[in-house]
């Protein structure tokens, strides 16, 4: 694994909201990294956002570099991760929570006692490195691969006979705890920081209200089962105040009919044990915790890697969005093109980042001919290869609906930097409206009624979703979907908002300066180029 200040997962970044925030990145690994912000707007400071290609180049080995940027308006639960190659799966990962003074007295409707973070993933024993060269290669169209196990808060049970000829050590091996207060209730952050799976988590007989959606507070709604995609976060209030009992399990399933593919060391399943702690617990010498015998709940469990359903959940802070100023479809997909190469596109464009020039610089050294639209919403194939480089470029602050057609057989986690979004409607199967039809599809399902706001929204296989951007937050954002195999594979488009402000930028000496470092290339996706001529087994 790769380590952050030697630990996995890296430190709690926790602040308030109008703190200034600075992290120093020093590189001591083999290859070039950078760190990604998830979910913060970075308003002003486009350039910290961490996205190689983008908006930065990496960070070399042996080399340093200074994120710096100011908290404002949110608030909520984020996690920062590499946003070079795939490595966040490595290790590169960590929370973030920032607070609002009124978190507790207007934004969070229920009151709680303590403030946990949980974390789950999916967990590889291998490297990205050996894992994107497997999947990216040829004849390989939706063989995503297949974790080994998940993880709780960076921690998992798995026996060492199940990795034969591995370096392996089940010394410190323990079932994931977690000790709540009894007759309490206590906020849960959870946050999916995988690379691929979906997880359906629930805590046995406990059912809990979900307050937090990707930082927006929301009014308490009643859930028993959570079910949560790469990237999306939610706060969920639970009461310990169960008395059949003091322990109980935590169940994170891996919702497995999304994996095309088999992996025989497959786990996909991960507990952790909540265990009520009280005066007279404490008073007492615990024995280890012994393995809770608490009941699962009796509905089957998810068999569609969908979102959770989000359209009763309704902001604190209401919100309707503004009226669109133009309608936008995309086609998500994946084609096969030459020597038999599977890769993501959106309409007909596949993402192929140029490491040592990100977009912005390019945009910014770029003549006025090129980066001049003649309309305020546009594609610039000018400045950018449209074939390699899906850039949607905006003058002002527009209102854009995003209407995402699914032409794949699997989920696709859709995450905007810079932003959040109205998640207008999320269809199951078929088309979404025409342009023309739309608004009066709005009307008619009362679609603008304060929906919910959030950073990361799923579209179900063969399926469809709308949301609503309104685009003011100046600088250049990926939008891409966050299964982190298919953002390697090329689904990513990228937008460029506010180009009157953004083009009276400039580039900062720092910023110039890493681009030319020795190893700056290193820990990139393999290139497509290396699998040219390839005409597969004789």
């Amino acid at each position: 694994m790769i380590l952050i200040n030697n630990q996995f997962p890296g430190p709690l970044v926790e602040c308030n909201e109008g703190d200034t925030i600075r992290v120093i990145v020093e590189n001591k690994a083999i290859n070039a990294t950078s760190m990604h912000f998830h979910g913060l707007f970075q308003n002003g400071t486009n350039s910290m956002d961490g996205a190689v290609g983008i908006t930065q180049c990496p960070i070399a080995p042996n080399s340093t570099f200074t994120y710096e940027f100011k908290i404002q308006e949110q608030s909520g639960t984020y996690w920062y991760h590499a946003h070079h190659s795939a490595q966040a799966s490595d290790g590169l990962i960590g929370p973030v929570v920032i607070h609002s003074k009124d978190e507790r007295t207007a934004l969070q409707k229920l009151e709680y006692a303590s403030d946990r973070i949980i974390m789950v993933q999916d967990h590889y024993h291998n490297l990205t490195s050996e894992l994107l060269m497997d999947y990216l290669k040829p004849d390989m169209e939706n063989n995503e691969p297949v974790p080994d196990n998940g993880l709780i808060n960076g921690r998992g049970v798995r026996d060492c006979k199940d990795f034969n000829g591995w370096d392996c050590d089940t010394s410190n091996v323990s079932t994931p705890t977690l000790d709540l207060a009894a007759g309490q209730r206590h906020r849960l952050r959870i946050i999916n920081v995988g690379a691929f799976a979906e997880f359906q988590i629930q805590f046995d007989e406990h059912p809990f209200y979900v307050t937090e959606v990707d930082g927006t507070d929301v009014f308490p709604e009643p859930f028993h089962r959570l079910n949560i995609l790469p990237a999306q976060r939610y706060s969920v209030i639970l009461e310990t105040n169960v008395t059949t009992t003091d322990a109980f399990w935590m169940r994170a399933r891996m919702v497995t009919h999304c994996f095309t593919t088999k992996n025989s060391r497959l786990q996909p399943e991960i507990r952790a044990v909540i265990r009520y702690d009280s005066p007279e617990s404490k008073a007492m010498d615990k024995e280890p915790t012994k393995e809770p015998t608490s009941k699962d709940w009796p509905e089957a469990i998810e068999v569609i890697c969908r979102d959770l359903n989000v359209s009763a959940l309704h902001p604190v802070i209401a919100m309707n969005p503004p009226a669109a100023d133009k309608y936008m479809r995309f086609d998500a997909s994946f084609m096969i093109g030459d020597w038999r190469l599977a890769r993501g596109f959106f309409n007909q464009s596949t993402w192929h980042h140029n490491v040592t020039r990100p977009s912005l610089h390019r945009f910014l050294d770029a003549s006025a001919n090129a980066t001049t639209l003649k309309s305020p919403i546009a594609v610039n194939n000018m400045a950018f290869d449209y074939q390699k480089e899906l850039v949607i470029q905006t003058q002002g602050i527009r209102t854009i609906d995003f209407a995402i057609n699914n032409f794949d057989d699997g989920n696709h986690p859709f995450h905007l930097h810079g932003h959040k979004f109205f998640v207008l409607y999320q269809g199951r199967g078929g088309y979404p409206p025409a342009a023309e039809d739309f608004p009066g599809f709005v009307k008619e399902h009362n679609l603008d009624n304060n929906p919910v706001r959030r950073d990361t929204v799923t579209v179900e296989g063969y399926s469809w979703a709308v949301i609503r951007l309104v685009l003011d937050n100046p600088g250049m954002w990926a939008f891409h979907c966050h299964n982190m195999w298919h953002a390697e594979s090329g689904m990513l488009m990228q937008l460029l908002v506010r180009s009157d402000v953004v083009r009276g930028w400039t580039v900062s000496d720092q910023e110039r300066a890493i681009c030319e470092l020795e190893g700056v290339a290193t820990g990139m996706r393999p290139d497509d180029s290396i699998w040219f001529g390839n005409f597969g087994d004789k």
